[in-house]
């Protein structure tokens, strides 16, 4: 098996761009930062898992601002939930997720004050820390980086997940929601990375050597 997983994210239900990502099906797991439908529920998120499910099985997602919270229920049950969960990559690596996203002026239907998703975080991330390295998947990028620039130069991303970073120092931390900022950066030795919008052609390869992790934004 290939020793790498694709990383995609805000989907918001357009699945066309899938075929287009080389590799996919090679991959030893599909890993989705949120945002598989565009303000919908289970039905609409079930179209997403099964169009991916129909290149690559193995799955890890979890959801963004813009899918209704049941919609963490369905990938429980699709044994793919990762939101505030911890999973095994491989026996030394683990990857996690902290999904919905930080207040926005949208009033979209998952949103978490900044505190509790650091709260989340901190709780989560102790759950991996018998693991020799952490994939960290969150919706919302952290805070001051390129990867929550609006393109103006105004940053809207994530201060708790920003500290939890800065703190904890993964070796990666992969991202999405704020489709304008599509881009690699690092805070301190982490490596982050917002792979922007499925439709635009952006998604991450990660790959691994022992508990190395390392990892590059792709473009279709």
């Amino acid at each position: 098996m290939s020793d790498f997983w694709i990383c995609i994210g805000d989907i918001h239900d357009e699945i066309a761009r899938l075929k287009d990502i080389p590799e996919l099906a090679k991959a030893r797991g599909v890993i989705i930062s949120g945002d598989l439908t565009m303000a919908k529920g289970i039905p609409a998120a079930r179209r997403v898992i099964e169009a991916v499910a129909a290149i690559n099985p193995v799955i890890y997602a979890q959801i963004g601002n813009m899918d209704k919270p049941e919609v963490t229920e369905f990938l429980e049950e699709q044994g793919c939930n990762i939101h505030r969960s911890v999973t095994e990559l491989t026996p030394e690596v683990a990857i996690m997720g902290v999904g919905t996203s930080g207040i926005t002026p949208f009033n979209t239907p998952s949103e978490t004050p900044d505190e509790t998703l650091g709260k989340w975080l901190d709780e989560t991330y102790a759950k991996a820390l018998p693991y020799g390295a952490t994939v960290v998947v969150v919706h919302d990028p952290p805070f001051n980086t390129a990867c929550d620039d609006l393109g103006n130069g105004v940053h809207v991303g994530s201060k708790a997940t920003r500290a939890f970073i800065e703190k904890t120092q993964p070796q990666l931390v992969l991202c999405g929601h704020i489709h304008e900022a599509r881009s690699v950066d690092s805070i301190g030795k982490t490596l982050v990375i917002n792979t922007g919008m499925l439709s635009a052609g952006g998604y991450a390869k990660i790959t691994l050597n022992g508990t190395v992790l390392n990892a590059e934004l792709c473009i279709m």
